[in-house]
């Protein structure tokens, strides 16, 4: 009896040990799944707000609006600083890193060489925060900011003498006006562009994407932009001061940027239209490399309007005071090399001649037989990056017949946002298929939802100019697509997939970058920025702490930034950005706690040079 006692004994151990070994395992697989998630981490916050309010998405305790100044609040970041980031002296108030006026003039002159990008080396990089000017307030709200920006923003009166009898920019008490004139459209924009609408079909969205060469203040973009053409404007750094602050402050999409020895930083086939009203670019050079670059970035069909010399040079010579020989031999040139590319010429009348791009290589069979139409060799047109300019006709892409648009048909704007594209319908993008492509629509369409309830400003036209750092196929900014905004869409250089020639072809803008690098812009120019998983992307790329301060530079006062990464990698940013005068707030993933993306919003405080500051809680 003793033995079939200790017998059962022993069972009843063995049962519950395998019971307390198995409890073991679940527990710490439900405790290494939390941590994954990162929940255990840093979303004790994120905890706190589903226990606090009834949608799990807002957050109570940040502030999107704007105060312009004040005392400095308290800072909800509990955490210990390490580092303060301080304020650079304020000479560098409109600092440009890779357009610095001093850096430039130690290059050549030669085409235009000192006006390209010369960024600063690592060693002098600034590692301080760029201030604001003394009484700096939020820009004025859409359509006011197209005709009114405050002239503490921008302190440049130059433009108003050097302009003053060609209204672009009138200084009035506070604030510049722009009364919507130019060189060359004396009676408006809105006149000048209903001439260009009686050739080109802008009205039914065949229109849609525009590059203004040499801008000025954008005021073509700025009333283009009422027909529903977005364009992407850009002017060099140059003795007329702030011409690209200036359009940015007035909420028109604008780079600084030029026509010299690099390549557009754009995709080939990009653009609907191209257009230079006297923007003092010499088309004749070079042997017609920077119309042959036009044409590289135009769309099979595409426009290019010049407004301006040379044109009808017979009759304004005298005007434009330069010696006609000079003139007929520019004209001359451009002409000879508009034939080479097999440019239609459209229209000519007063001081305005139109060309069109042919759809096809078929169509343009002359060229052929030419000697002097050498094509370009390089494989990828798209390749643009600090890729020199040739003298060479970027090839068609192959067409079926004479009358296919070579690339493929583009659908009118705004059915084109959601139709597939070309470059994915024809396979071009590797691993994307019109199913995934709509996947991804739908997907970035519940991101922007979710961003809209943690941020119920962010479509209601508080943020006019914003940026996607890290773009792909522009679906952050389809899901947001309003006249109230538009957005800056950046694909970077060291992407997997090259994209951007995708978010042109929905009817959207952007450009390239490599965020190692500053960006080709004014500080301030930006109301909302959104970085989703660019710091995954350039991990052991390039220093966190400079991509984080180049997002300041550009930042608003007061603007804000969604990031959207994995959260080991937000909890790093987060404790950065609470060191720069930034609040924020850790938030999970649409889909729940347990998926390890989370989002982190952030406001920039309001502080200007001398120290007004106040912060955003």
């Amino acid at each position: 009896m003793a033995l079939k006692s200790s017998s059962a004994d022993g069972r009843t151990r063995s049962s519950i040990q395998i019971f307390i070994v198995a409890g073991l395992c679940c527990f710490f697989y439900i405790l290494g799944a939390w941590q994954r998630s990162g929940f255990g981490k840093a979303d004790n916050l994120a905890e706190r707000i589903i226990k606090s309010t009834a949608d799990c998405n807002i957050i109570p305790n940040l502030t999107f609006e704007t105060h312009h100044g004040g005392d400095v609040g308290p800072d909800d970041d509990s955490e210990s600083k390490s580092k303060i980031y301080q304020p650079c002296p304020s000479r560098f108030t409109d600092y440009t890193p890779c357009q610095d006026q001093s850096r430039a003039m130690t290059f050549p002159r030669e085409n235009m060489i000192y006006r390209e990008r010369h960024c600063p080396p690592q060693q002098e990089k600034l590692h301080c925060l760029i201030p604001a000017p003394k009484g700096y307030v939020t820009p004025f709200p859409w359509p006011k900011s197209r005709d009114y920006v405050p002239f503490a923003n921008a302190p440049y009166k130059s433009l108003t003498v050097e302009k003053a009898i060609q209204n672009w920019v009138q200084y009035e008490g506070n604030v510049f006006r722009f009364p919507g004139g130019g060189t060359q459209f004396p009676q408006g924009a809105d006149k000048y562009i209903d001439q260009l609408a009686s050739v080109l079909p802008i009205a039914n969205g065949t229109v849609r994407t525009a590059l203004d060469t040499g801008c000025g203040v954008a005021s073509l973009g700025a009333y283009l932009w009422s027909r529903n053409v977005i364009a992407m404007s850009f002017a060099p750094r140059d003795s007329h001061e702030a011409q690209v602050q200036f359009a940015l402050e007035r909420g028109v999409p604008a780079v600084i940027g030029v026509f010299g020895t690099v390549k557009l930083p754009y995709p080939s086939r990009a653009f609907d239209m191209a257009h230079c009203s006297r923007c003092l670019i010499p088309w004749g050079a070079n042997d017609g490399m920077y119309l042959m670059e036009v044409d590289r970035v135009l769309r099979p069909g595409g426009y290019w309007v010049l407004s301006g010399p040379p044109i009808n040079w017979k009759n304004n010579y005298r005007s434009w005071q330069r010696p006609k020989e000079e003139l007929q031999e520019e004209q001359r040139k451009i002409e000879e090399t508009a034939k080479l590319l097999c440019w239609d010429k459209k229209y000519e009348n007063g001081e305005m001649a139109i060309w069109q791009k042919r759809l096809n290589a078929d169509s343009c069979r002359a060229r052929q037989d030419d000697s002097r139409a050498t094509l370009c060799k390089s494989t990828d047109t798209d390749d643009a990056w600090y890729k020199q300019m040739e003298a060479c006709i970027t090839p068609y892409p192959d067409s079926g017949s004479s009358d296919e648009v070579a690339g493929g048909q583009l659908k009118v704007f705004p059915e084109r946002l959601y139709a597939v594209p070309p470059r994915v319908a024809s396979g071009s993008v590797p691993g994307v298929s019109a199913k995934t492509y709509q996947v991804y629509n739908k997907e970035w369409k519940k991101h922007v939802n979710a961003y809209k309830k943690i941020n119920k400003l962010l479509d209601s036209g508080r943020y006019r100019n914003i940026m996607d750092m890290n773009a792909g196929m522009g679906g952050f900014a389809a899901a947001l697509e309003s006249p109230k905004l538009w957005v800056m869409n950046v694909v970077p250089t060291i992407a997997e997939k090259s994209t951007l020639g995708v978010i042109y072809e929905r009817g959207l803008i952007g450009i390239y970058h490599d965020w190692c690098e500053a960006f080709s812009t004014y500080p301030r120019t930006y109301d909302l920025i959104h970085a989703n998983g660019v710091f995954s992307l350039y991990e052991d790329r390039c220093s966190m702490e400079d991509i984080l301060l180049e997002m300041d530079r550009i930042l608003r006062p007061e603007g804000a930034v969604i990031f959207r990464d994995e959260v080991n990698v937000l909890i790093k940013v987060r404790k950065m950005v609470g060191q720069m005068r930034w609040n924020t707030k850790m938030v999970d993933h649409e889909d729940g706690p347990l998926v390890p993306e989370k989002i982190l919003v952030a406001v920039k405080q309001y502080w200007v040079a001398g120290g007004n500051s106040t912060s955003t809680q």
